[in-house]
């Protein structure tokens, strides 16, 4: 019986790795490897974005090549065994491939299909700043109290949990390995894996939403005969519910704590303060009306419109960006999957009923989508680190490897900026563009039937009463919400087994199960991310 409790503990508790002073990103054999990785991941999001319309989880590979590097007996590489300097590898390679492919590509592309060439590099720029100022939020809102560093995040405890199974393997590493496996076969299954891994390790009730949306979504046209997207049906509501929850996060921000300081001083404090998030938000809105004035300036658009209707174009944009950030990062945090591209399309329809001409709406949406998915990958990033530097216990070395993180992101960022400026003409030439820009193309092109005002709010009603009645900790709304903008049921299935299968283990066993819970559902989405990767190259290289 002792050494079953023997083994309980060494599960729960893993000493791991506080060195002194935290590895730097600009070290010579770092930042070599760094370059390296941004070019190789850059080129996997391109080739797959524009080949399948999806862009791969590069972390879990980082973290395989990072592990791979350090086990090579070479003086120069022997430091990679370090799982902070794996971290930041990890790091680098995902934002370079989110970077490229979600932050750049795609919004290029949109004027491209319009027939407006020469709207491509000003869009480029309008892009490549709405990335930056998206990736600069995220860092100074990570571990506050609207974006805790202690919930769910899930690909990033994934590859977290990965990095600790190649460093310590024991337990941890066999049940890791077992939710690979697991992963691995369901996914070839066409089971949504992630999905069940998720289950695992975010909030219950919010993941059930999720999975409820998912179903919504997947069986509406046979149970109930109806399309619930082409109704917009999903938009209206998530567009209730976003503003709900840009409330909620407000009255958050506004309660006062009497703390000055941007860093907590108390163990059980968030590493950001809500006064440092607040000035932080303030500035970051700053930055995108700014970055908005110059995309407007840029493009032409001064010419397209009248004064008042830019003034109302870059106002709107930037608050466009701000909520689109919160609303992909929440639903990201929570569940793992992000709506960017959903949520850039209300954005592009509500810019389209304000009267905004085809140029200027083709403009906002691009802007709108280069944020996003750049905000929520640094989110997993920095969950994996906040994770393996002590769960933010060591403040300083948690704010040190937060920054080293953020300089080994923003090199993969600007990899991928410079893949996609010399390489774009490649691409386009061969009509090859993400397959979501042709949506939000032909959207402009047909515009919008102005009664669609009534079905936004109409059902922006019900997603904001649902988000008002699960608060802010669990964003019921915005998952329910993110459910139905996805067209995947066999992921709400999965979501939903997995509550029950937890639900059945805690009950039975009690809390001691939630940590090898965690492992498992970090291992079946490792597993997913694995065979998702392996299947999207083989496709697009034989596509």
């Amino acid at each position: 019986m002792e050494k079953e409790e023997e083994g309980k503990e060494k599960l729960e508790v893993v000493e791991l790795e506080i060195p002194a002073k935290h590895p730097r990103a600009i070290e010579a054999n770092v930042m070599i490897f760094n370059i390296i990785l941004s070019v190789i991941g850059a080129i996997i999001g391109l080739q797959i974005l524009t080949t399948l319309g999806i862009t791969p989880n590069t972390a879990i590979i980082g973290v395989l090549l990072a592990i791979a590097i350090s086990r090579i007996p070479v003086p120069f590489l022997s430091a990679f065994r370090s799982i902070h300097r794996q971290n930041l590898l990890q790091s680098n390679i995902s934002s370079a491939t989110f970077g490229a492919a979600n932050c750049l590509l795609l919004p290029i592309g949109i004027p491209f299909l319009l027939g407006r060439q020469d709207l491509v590099l000003p869009m480029l720029l309008g892009a490549t700043m709405g990335m930056l100022v998206d990736l600069a939020m995220l860092y100074w809102f990570f571990d506050s109290r609207i974006f805790p560093g202690e919930n769910a995040w899930p690909p990033g405890l994934a590859a977290a949990e990965a990095i600790i199974a190649g460093d310590r393997g024991g337990k941890r590493g066999r049940l890791l390995i077992y939710g690979t496996v697991v992963g691995v076969i369901g996914s070839y299954f066409n089971i949504s894996m992630s999905a069940f891994g998720v289950a695992f390790i975010g909030n219950i009730v919010a993941l059930a939403m999720f999975g409820v949306g998912l179903l919504i979504r997947g069986y509406a046209p046979a149970l109930f005969h109806v399309d619930i997207n082409k109704l917009y049906i999903p938009h209206g509501m998530m567009i209730g519910a976003g503003l709900v929850a840009l409330i909620q996060i407000i009255v958050i921000l506004t309660k006062r704590t009497g703390k000055e300081s941007g860093e907590a001083t108390q163990p059980v404090s968030y590493t950001r303060s809500e006064n440092y998030v607040r000035r932080k938000l303030v500035t970051g809105c700053v930055l995108y009306l700014i970055a908005a004035i110059i995309v407007s300036l840029a493009t032409g658009l001064w010419a397209e419109m009248s004064f008042g209707k830019i003034l109302l174009w870059v106002v709107f944009a930037a608050f466009a960006c701000v909520a689109a950030e919160f609303i992909v990062g929440l639903a990201s945090m929570h569940a793992g999957w992000f709506p960017a591209f959903a949520t850039a399309l209300i954005f592009l329809v509500l810019g389209i009923l304000m009267g905004f001409p085809p140029v200027a709406a083709a403009i906002l949406v691009g802007f709108v989508a280069s944020g996003g998915p750049a905000f929520a990958d640094a989110g997993y990033d920095l969950r994996a680190g906040w994770w393996l530097r002590g769960k933010g216990k060591h403040l300083q070395f948690e704010l040190d490897g937060r920054w080293q993180q953020i300089i080994a992101g923003f090199v993969g960022l600007m990899i991928g900026l410079v893949m996609v400026f010399f390489f774009r003409d490649l691409y386009f030439s061969q009509n090859l563009v993400p397959p979501v820009d042709r949506v939000f193309v032909a959207t402009i092109k047909a515009g919008v039937d102005p009664s669609l005002i009534k079905s936004l709010l109409i059902w922006a009603m019900p997603g904001a009463i649902i988000q008002i009645l699960g608060g802010s900790t669990r964003q019921m709304g915005i998952l329910l919400s993110t459910g139905l903008l996805i067209m995947n049921p066999l992921a709400g299935w999965a979501v939903l087994v997995g509550i029950a299968i937890r639900y059945a283990l805690r009950t039975k066993y009690g809390e001691e199960m939630e940590t090898p819970m965690t492992i498992f559902g970090a291992g079946c989405i490792a597993g997913d991310a694995l065979y998702g990767f392996f299947n999207a190259v083989f496709k697009a290289k034989w596509r």
